[in-house]
């Protein structure tokens, strides 16, 4: 049989029914290395992190296997990793970071820090390169969370002095919850604290991330102003509850965002419902709905709901994330699949603007 181009496997592939494996992550670049010979084809195809690899090994075989008749064998290996932003700009504070995520709200007590801690442990487990930024300075509360009570080291060279990231459940993190007292309370002015921020990005050695969190503070200020002047982040998360009183600062939220060319990546409904242990039933405690809503009427994507859980919260106090502890539960499994759908939605910004371009420049394969 004839070589099969790396086109003719783009389009096989683009073919699947999205409800079974969605596929609108993929370009012609996705498809790294391949070789195919007589009756055997081997690829490697580059995934979002979060993609449910196993499942999607088992589809793709199947497609190109009913699509190229005479195909004996096909070997697919798939690479799980973050889609880099393209053209990132000379000079750029964090060079080796591929994408940049801000994990916001716009009101305190919504479950935001849970969220972003268990999302970067998700995308961790499931391959990507991932850091998280407690840049909430006068809450900072990741420490306890992710189960750390240390100080990072500093690196000096002739050139440059380098904190070095505290490392636990996979991911690299700062907060100046490491720097300072357990007790002390942190008395900045606004400037002080952005300025804080800054030095996260810029004074401690990150090397090469698929992904880096910040985990915001609450509200549309000083913070969220100096970061999106600072990086040109990826995009933004807004967490919610499905109340009307936290929808409306939400709204706030994606307003800010999207003022200063910010994508949001998607909502994030926290405490959504409550499944009760003894009878299994479903009862929505806070409402139900308004997530879904409030991402309808702001166009962006939903990226899915948690429920409220006793095991969620005392994950966070013990500092140990429930998709660490409990990666089987329904209640990890929900964070597994918005950590699945933000690597698409991550790629698809990525890939949106130079996806016809690239698919010309590799069309001779």
């Amino acid at each position: 049989m004839t070589d099969i181009t790396k086109s003719e496997i783009l389009s096989t592939l683009k073919k699947l029914d999205k409800k079974d494996v969605n596929t609108d992550f993929l370009i012609l670049n996705s498809i790294k290395e391949y070789d195919s010979k007589e009756d055997k084809l081997s690829l490697t195809i580059s995934v979002p992190a979060g993609v449910p690899v196993d499942k999607m090994k088992e589809t793709f075989t199947e497609a190109l296997k009913n699509e190229f008749g005479d195909l004996r064998k096909v070997d697919i290996k798939l690479e799980s990793k973050g889609i880099p932003q393209k053209n990132p700009p000379q000079g750029a504070i964090l060079p080796g970071v591929k994408n940049t995520i801000a994990v916001a709200s716009g009101k305190g007590g919504v479950g935001k820090s849970t969220v972003a801690v268990n999302l970067a442990v998700a995308l961790a487990k499931k391959g990507a390169k991932v850091g998280i930024i407690d840049a909430d300075i006068y809450g900072p509360s990741i420490p306890l969370m992710l189960g750390i009570n240390k100080k990072p080291q500093v690196f000096q060279s002739r050139e440059t002095m380098k904190m070095i990231p505290l490392v636990n459940y996979g991911i690299k993190i700062i907060s100046i919850g490491f720097l300072i007292d357990d007790n002390a309370p942190v008395i900045w002015r606004g400037p002080m604290a952005s300025g804080a921020v800054k030095q996260f990005m810029t004074d401690v050695d990150w090397d090469e991330l698929d992904y880096l969190v910040f985990d915001m503070p609450p509200g549309t200020g000083d913070i969220q102003l100096t970061l999106v002047q600072t990086i040109p982040l990826t995009g933004a998360v807004i967490v919610t509850t499905p109340q009307e009183v936290s929808l409306v600062d939400a709204r706030k939220a994606v307003k800010m965002f999207s003022r200063v060319n910010v994508p949001i990546l998607g909502i994030v409904e926290n405490m959504s419902y409550f499944i009760a242990p003894d009878t299994g039933k479903k009862y929505d405690i806070f409402g139900s709905g308004g997530g879904l809503g409030l991402a309808k009427s702001t166009e962006t994507p939903f990226l899915g709901g948690i429920p409220i859980d006793p095991r969620i919260r005392i994950g966070g106090d013990k500092g140990i994330p429930i998709v660490y502890d409990m990666p089987d539960s329904e209640q990890a499994e929900a964070i597994f699949n918005i950590a699945r759908n933000l690597g698409e939605q991550v790629t698809k910004r990525n890939s949106q603007s130079d996806s016809e371009v690239e698919i010309i420049l590799d069309s001779d394969d």
